[in-house]
């Protein structure tokens, strides 16, 4: 039982890494290197790198477990975290007396954003605040059909107002900031944005409240695109080291098809996923390179914990990806966008760099979530394993997790991301195929027979 409690409070450890680097060095003193793994409630227990190494098979990680004396340690300097006195039997890891509320809380700004499409739009590379308030009630609405009945309705009123009044007085300030070659296409969307709005008015007037939804949707898919419009070109340079990878410059769409196995209630799902090369264009591009190739067409779900899904570990010893041209590993590094940055930076985790206020461009706050796993102590050693988080949980809170800025995400699954929750280790994914954005995909080195 004590070591069961103990681990329970270890995640204060694996944030004292996070936002008090100054202990790492100790404590990774104090625990052996393959044993340093952080409770999750509920789901047991897990590494940093989600897969300490993406290589490493399942069962030696089930070998690799916490000992009554790790786990006793954690619980004394979890003790000496939360008290800020000294931890228990090791006076070298006294926490020093200054407050530390203010350096958790610089973490937490505001309501997280867990739809993964305001998520895309919130990354596009444009400055536009008179989309932007029509986007913002927009999505609003969401929030306040969650009051029961038709009382909800009186605020969703009020946000469509918002935003038709928002579209009336800045659409010639939306229509200036979209590209000059995209003018005719961004105006055609606005024109359908102004008239939806006037229909959603109308379902509200009536209230038809099952109709709100539906349509909210469409006109947001509508701001989206006048979004989309408004980038001109890539927006920077990649660096010279990367510049012949597969690059994906902005964003392609895709449908992942899964056979599901022993689940009466379900036996396939199609996913459909949005990947951002805008801010992950290394990351995305080497992605959409393998879907080309069909590296994931029949390869089995490899780990569904109730944490993540992962995929992407070849059968035989190969680690990751294999290139034929080369008959070496293909690997990338690590690449993370911050809010602000004008480009990614490469091959260092945000906590590496010391940036541990800096909030990334592609957080990870929603459902379905992609990312790609690594070597937890090898920042570029990510090739072809690939995740998706299911659920938010102590270690993963919106906007103050311990994943953002550790791994490269570059995408998230936009439709059915509640059914990846059901998917199972041996669930099959039958093929992965690029719905649009293929021609965005630069230098690819995929061959297709025929």
């Amino acid at each position: 039982m004590a070591a069961l409690l103990s681990c329970h409070y270890f995640p204060f450890i694996a944030a004292s890494e996070r936002i008090f680097p100054s202990i790492a060095k100790t404590r990774r003193n104090c625990l052996d290197d393959h044993q340093r793994f952080v409770w999750i409630p509920r789901f047991g227990t897990h590494s940093f790198s989600v897969k300490p190494s993406p290589f490493w098979p399942d069962h030696e990680q089930k070998r690799r477990s916490f000992s009554l004396r790790e786990c006793a340690f954690s619980m004394a300097l979890a003790f000496g975290l939360v008290t800020s006195l000294p931890a228990l039997g090791c006076p070298a890891l006294a926490f020093p007396s200054s407050p530390v509320l203010p350096e958790v809380s610089v973490l937490i700004s505001g309501p997280p954003i867990k739809d993964p499409e305001a998520l895309l739009r919130y990354a596009l590379p444009i400055d536009n605040k008179a989309i932007r308030e029509v986007q913002k009630p927009l999505e609003d609405v969401t929030d306040s059909l969650k009051v029961a009945g038709v009382k909800a309705l009186d605020s969703v009123e009020r946000n469509v107002r918002q935003a038709y009044r928002a579209l009336k007085l800045g659409k010639d300030l939306i229509l200036s900031g979209v590209a000059e070659s995209k003018k005719e296409h961004g105006k055609e969307l606005l024109d359908k944005l102004e008239v939806g709005m006037e229909e959603l008015q109308q379902i509200v007037e009536v209230k038809n409240r099952d109709a709100v939804a539906p349509k909210q949707k469409e006109l947001l898919q509508y701001v989206g695109g006048v979004e989309e419009d408004m980038v001109d070109g890539f927006p920077y340079e990649v660096p010279e080291e990367y510049r012949n990878m597969p690059l994906l410059k902005g964003r392609a769409t895709m449908d992942m098809k899964v056979k599901v196995k022993d689940n009466p209630n379900l036996d396939e799902c199609v996913f459909r996923m949005v990947l951002d090369g805008y801010n992950a264009p290394v990351t995305a591009g080497n992605f959409v390179d393998l879907v080309e190739r069909h590296f994931y067409d029949g390869m089995e779900i490899q780990r569904a914990d109730g944490f993540v899904v992962q995929t992407g570990d070849p059968e035989g010893p190969a680690e990751g990806f294999i290139d034929p041209s080369t008959e070496k590993p293909r690997t990338i590094p690590l690449e993370i966008m911050v809010d602000g940055d004008k480009a990614p930076v490469y091959g260092e985790t945000l906590e590496e760099l010391g940036r541990y206020k800096a909030q990334t461009k592609l957080p990870f706050n929603a459902i379905g979530t992609m990312a790609m796993a690594r070597d937890e102590f090898e920042d570029n050693s990510a090739s072809s394993l690939v995740f998706w988080l299911l659920r938010e949980s102590e270690l993963t809170p919106s906007n103050a997790n311990l994943l953002d800025g550790r791994y490269a995400v570059f995408g998230y699954v936009t439709e059915n991301e509640d059914y990846l929750a059901e998917l199972k280790v041996g669930d099959v994914i039958e093929s992965i195929q690029v719905v649009s954005g293929l021609d965005n995909l630069v230098n690819p080195s995929y061959q297709i027979a025929g």
